[in-house]
């Protein structure tokens, strides 16, 4: 084998395979390598999203919430929902919990306990 016609298909493997961003990249992909087309594999949920999603999980923090009542935080977030500063109660959240998603979801559940106290009154 002569090194003109290795580096010649060395480099039209290099620029086809470059041409994968703008084309099929499943089939292209596969003409290079000279395999059959690959599909994605399903991706598993993340275990941080799965987190106290159990019912058994769920029940007790319910259980010990009513028990205990609400963190410190959790009281100045409800105050700030009923003065109806939305964003700063966010901001706050994100603050103490580490994670926009994370201050997202106890806006919303902090937002509904809101909700169930001005139903009761």
């Amino acid at each position: 084998v002569s090194t003109q016609s290795t580096w010649g298909h060395f480099l039209s493997v290099y620029f086809f395979s470059k041409m994968v961003h703008w084309t099929n990249q499943r089939t292209v992909s596969a003409k290079v390598r000279r395999v059959s087309a690959t599909h994605p594999r399903p991706k598993a949920k993340k275990q941080s999203c799965q987190r106290g999603t159990f019912s058994k999980v769920r029940a007790v923090k319910e259980f010990i919430t009513e028990v205990l009542g609400s963190t410190p935080y959790e009281k100045r977030m409800i105050e700030l929902l009923k003065v109806g500063r939305e964003k700063r109660a966010l901001r706050f959240a994100k603050r103490r919990l580490g994670s926009h998603k994370r201050a997202k979801a106890k806006r919303e559940q902090m937002s509904k306990i809101v909700q169930k106290m001005k139903t009761k009154k």
